[in-house]
């Protein structure tokens, strides 16, 4: 009987979580604004608790910041972090490509097809949304196949981290065809199992993504501020 509830409370807990994302990176909450948690809960008709919870995880996607006895400010994100996400990114990325290479099964190959497949059809439609789950799926599919554990689990520590970063990335004008095209070449070159040209093509890919990403940032989210100096401190 104890069902129901639990469901509501994780219901209301990812509409929070939608919420606010959304706000983000619509620019509604700029970086370094105030999150209420009394505004969601009158907003929502809920305790505090879901709140926090969201603000909990928002924090570790990088979209908030929660400062003590200040609350939730939304997280300014700097050249200096898209930098450092992105040299471990291709560190740990292009090494997984080189081991699945070896290793992807005709089977993992035509599922990295087939969500491609979809993933062109969701960049046809404009579906940024829809399009990052999507992409996440391609992506553990050659790493789980790369067959270490500690790998997978570090690789989806730092995407976790810097999942805001990286939805900002997808979301630039034309960046999700270019990620389709990015992923085809990378599916010619695991079915010649050349791990060499499937490290390579990662470490192209990441490095080009952050180098266009730090391109736009001032426009695209409000980066290189300082959530101390917007608080006034």
């Amino acid at each position: 009987m104890r069902k129901k509830p639990i469901e509501r409370h994780q219901t209301l807990r990812e509409k929070i979580l939608e919420t606010i994302r959304d706000a983000i990176l619509k620019g509604s909450l700029k970086p370094g604004e105030r999150v209420s948690e009394p505004e969601l809960a009158e907003r929502f008709g809920i305790s505090r608790t879901p709140i926090r919870e969201a603000f909990r995880q928002l924090e570790s996607e990088g979209y908030l910041q929660v400062i003590p006895r200040k609350g939730a400010v939304v997280a300014s994100l700097t050249e200096r972090d898209v930098e450092e996400f992105y040299a471990i990114k291709i560190i740990l990325e292009g090494f997984a490509a080189r081991m699945a290479a070896e290793k992807l099964s005709d089977k993992d190959i035509d599922r990295l097809e087939t969500i491609n497949a979809k993933l062109q059809r969701l960049a046809d439609e404009g579906d940024v949304k829809n399009f990052f789950k999507v992409h996440d799926e391609f992506h553990e599919v050659f790493i789980k196949a790369a067959g270490n554990e500690k790998l997978l689990t570090l690789i989806n520590q730092l995407v976790m981290k810097f999942k805001r970063l990286r939805l900002a990335s997808l979301s630039r004008p034309g960046r999700m065809d270019v990620s389709v095209k990015e992923h085809q070449q990378l599916i010619d070159a695991f079915k010649r199992h050349d791990g060499h040209s499937a490290d390579s093509l990662v470490r192209h890919t990441a490095t080009i993504g952050a180098e266009a990403l730090i391109a736009t940032m001032p426009e695209e989210l409000g980066l290189n501020q300082d959530i101390e100096s917007l608080l006034g401190e």
